[in-house]
């Protein structure tokens, strides 16, 4: 049948089956992982088991497709590091992320207990007034947790009085307040490292703060760098799946784009030939 027949309700087909066969079933595509990603994965790596440590969720739903995978695969891998992780928000709905992420990785690491291995703080409002207040004493700006408890009831919360407590700071975000504040303050007040996570959009943005001030221990750039990290950890999961059907898209385009040159050039030199 002659490419230019075909019934284009066929390639719409193909795509579909393309995209979805991988979000469904993970296949698992050759991926490169670019320094910026594995640096970050080194600072957690590298960072002792006990350590406490701390994660703002700088997001709302609507930055959840690329920036939720990478939040997933970077906590996970704090929680196979043994790190005590302390939560906390600079955006209203970052909260929710934070209990969403929590509620799936619970099932899969039934020995975590709240209040020693993890805490989650809330949002407080303020933005970069707040990151600067928490660098005095954490319990001026959080006297209890998301859920009302008093912090100081909570043994992850011994001894813990600032960011000189701190191994490092990892933001994700979706924009201001998020991780140019923590930035700001984290590393340039309180000299402590900071990585995380941004958009595809935001990242032109923010890499200048890893490549040239080297203000930032790497950056995790859009869905490509969440599923690079999945690969570090050994875990591949929704970010995978998603460059899996973002590639095979590709590749079924490419091909039809193939089958339609070779027709018209088979076209073209019949025309010729009579």
């Amino acid at each position: 049948m002659a490419a230019k027949s075909i019934d284009r309700r066929w390639i719409y087909l193909f795509i579909f089956l393309g995209v979805a066969f991988p979000l469904i079933f993970v296949i698992g595509l050759p991926i490169e992982i670019t320094e910026n990603t594995q640096m970050a994965y080194d600072l957690i790596d590298n960072t002792p088991a006990g350590s406490h440590v701390l994660y703002s969720f700088d997001y709302d739903p609507a930055s959840m497709p690329e920036l939720h995978p990478m939040a997933k695969a970077m906590v996970r891998h704090s929680i196979e590091k043994k790190h005590k992780i302390i939560f906390t928000a600079l955006w209203p709905m970052g909260v929710q992320m934070i209990d969403d992420i929590m509620e799936q990785l619970s099932t899969e690491y039934p020995d975590l207990v709240y209040g020693e291995d993890y805490v989650n703080l809330g949002f407080k409002v303020g933005g970069i007034v707040t990151i600067q207040a928490m660098g005095k004493n954490f319990r001026s700006v959080f006297p209890t947790d998301a859920n009302g408890k008093k912090i100081d009831k909570l043994p992850i919360m011994n001894n813990i009085e600032n960011y000189n407590n701190i191994s490092y700071i990892c933001s994700f975000s979706a924009g201001a307040p998020g991780i140019k504040e923590w930035v700001q303050i984290g590393n340039d007040v309180y000299k402590r490292p900071v990585t995380g996570g941004v958009t595809g959009v935001s990242a032109p943005s923010i890499l200048p703060y890893v490549n040239e001030q080297k203000q930032l221990t790497g950056l995790l750039a859009g869905l490509k760098a969440a599923a690079e990290y999945e690969k570090l950890i050994g875990a591949p999961a929704l970010a995978t799946a998603g460059m899996d059907a973002q590639s095979l898209a590709h590749l079924i385009i490419i091909i039809f784009i193939v089958i339609g040159n070779i027709n018209y050039w088979r076209n073209k030199k019949k025309k010729g030939d009579k």
